[in-house]
């Protein structure tokens, strides 16, 4: 936080899941310019919507500019497993999307490569002083170490699995997605506010927000990008 203070910016934009609608994840990042905010994205760029290669260039804008990064989430985790040759499910409309719209991409191929690069070094979590930053599910084991340098590349412990996929009861729910518990929520320590995407909890279409039993807050902001709902993203100043 004291560098980018430094640097001059006046806090910071947290961005929900993109899934692919970089339309919405333009006016996020226009406006966090603006604002001399420092973009941080919480994961699941690309899959399920119109354009995953326009959210990827301007991801990568952001990093080459030092104005933004990435969080590892579930999606960006899987393509590049799929980019370097390893087998996986690809549905297709979402994993099979963002490949098909890559191949019709005049720079489909670069940005294959950068993808590759960048997913294999961003950060599974962060902290910054009260704030805490993650995909999808937090554990108090993140307070105590930080996220692997190379969390991109691994294939998932039980820390990183929470971090990308959430707390899971391994069945599954009728429309097909895994059932998902927060009882990780309740651990978040008093004055502490953690800021996720992953599930699209929102009833009406802001950002949902839980308290724990200890007194923290959980602020969930996906509500549904690139899936029929919008992007949703919170400023926080210094």
């Amino acid at each position: 936080m004291a560098d980018l203070q430094r640097r001059g910016f006046a806090g910071l934009r947290v961005v929900g899941d993109v899934h692919g609608d970089a339309v919405a994840f333009a006016h996020a990042v226009a406006g966090a310019e603006a604002e001399r905010l420092f973009l941080l994205q919480l994961g699941d760029l690309t899959d399920h919507g119109p354009d995953s290669p326009g959210a990827l260039r301007l991801i990568f804008g952001l990093l080459d500019a030092r104005r933004g990064r990435f969080l590892l989430g579930n999606h960006d985790h899987k393509l590049r497993r799929v980019l370097t040759g390893q087998r996986v499910h690809v549905p297709p409309e979402g994993l099979g999307r963002t490949l098909a719209q890559l191949a019709a991409a005049p720079d489909g191929e670069a940005l294959k490569r950068r993808a590759v690069a960048e997913i294999a070094v961003a950060p599974a979590w962060l902290r910054m002083n009260n704030w805490l930053f993650v995909h999808a599910g937090w554990h108090p084991a993140m307070l105590l170490r930080p996220s692997p340098p190379d969390a991109g590349v691994q294939k998932p412990d039980p820390l990183l699995s929470r971090a990308l996929f959430g707390q899971v009861t391994g069945r599954f729910r009728t429309d097909g997605y895994p059932d998902r518990v927060h009882g990780w929520v309740d651990r978040i320590p008093p004055g502490m506010t953690l800021y996720c995407g992953h599930d699209r909890r929102s009833p009406d279409g802001r950002p949902y927000v839980q308290e724990g039993a200890d007194g923290g807050l959980a602020v969930f902001l996906d509500t549904g990008a690139g899936k029929g709902g919008h992007l949703s993203w919170i400023d926080l100043r210094w």
